[in-house]
């Protein structure tokens, strides 16, 4: 099994871990019914560094996109960020991902852990615009800052309003001390809040904070 840059906090702390789509996760802490209270009601941290992410760049970086998702990313401007999916060739979904636009010219494309090989290789398989693809996956870490009092939590670490970042549009400045950190007004709990991209030597001193 694969670890996160976490793994080892997590087990400090007393988290019960189990393998998720080959890593070592922290399933739980106190337990789902208390930390399901915790997110809707203030605020959770989720360790989701097990996520994909891919970087194409290129002046046919788009092309390539709208070639394998199914959602238009034409539409997407700078800072902002798309739920898609990759259609295979039989009317179903390869993986479902999210797609941010960094700058013109260049997207992170974010997808499941289980899926991360398989989806690379997808990709790659359309990729005939010569498109520069890097797999930043064992690189970078995620943190899912989740629940109505998030910004209330993270709006001291940073000097960027959180306020002001609309539902899927992201940041890219400073949080925690470390720079150059993707702040993502995205989540899967429906209770608001962000996810945090830093690289695996930077995601330590963003926990602790």
């Amino acid at each position: 099994m694969k670890n996160t840059a976490l793994t080892h906090i997590h087990e400090i702390l007393g988290a019960k871990m189990l393998p998720f789509a080959g890593y070592n996760m922290p399933i739980l802490y106190e337990g789902v019914n208390a930390e399901h209270e915790v997110v809707r009601n203030g605020v959770g941290v989720f360790d989701v560094s097990h996520m994909g992410e891919f970087l194409l760049t290129g002046p046919n970086a788009l092309a390539l996109i709208q070639k394998v998702t199914s959602n238009d990313a034409a539409t997407l401007t700078n800072g902002r960020a798309q739920y898609s999916c990759l259609p295979n060739n039989d009317g179903g979904i390869v993986d479902d991902l999210l797609v941010y636009k960094i700058k013109d010219e260049q997207y992170l494309l974010v997808v499941n852990a289980s899926n991360i090989e398989k989806d690379w290789d997808w990709i790659s398989s359309y990729n005939d615009l010569d498109v520069e693809m890097k797999n930043l996956s064992d690189d970078y870490s995620l943190l899912a800052i989740q629940g109505p009092k998030a910004l209330e939590a993270m709006q001291s670490l940073t000097s960027i309003d959180l306020s002001a970042i609309q539902y899927y549009h992201f940041e890219v400045g400073d949080f925690a001390g470390i720079e150059h950190v993707i702040i993502s007004a995205t989540g899967y709990t429906g209770s608001g809040g962000f996810e945090i991209y830093c690289k695996n030597s930077e995601v330590e001193q963003i926990w602790n904070k």
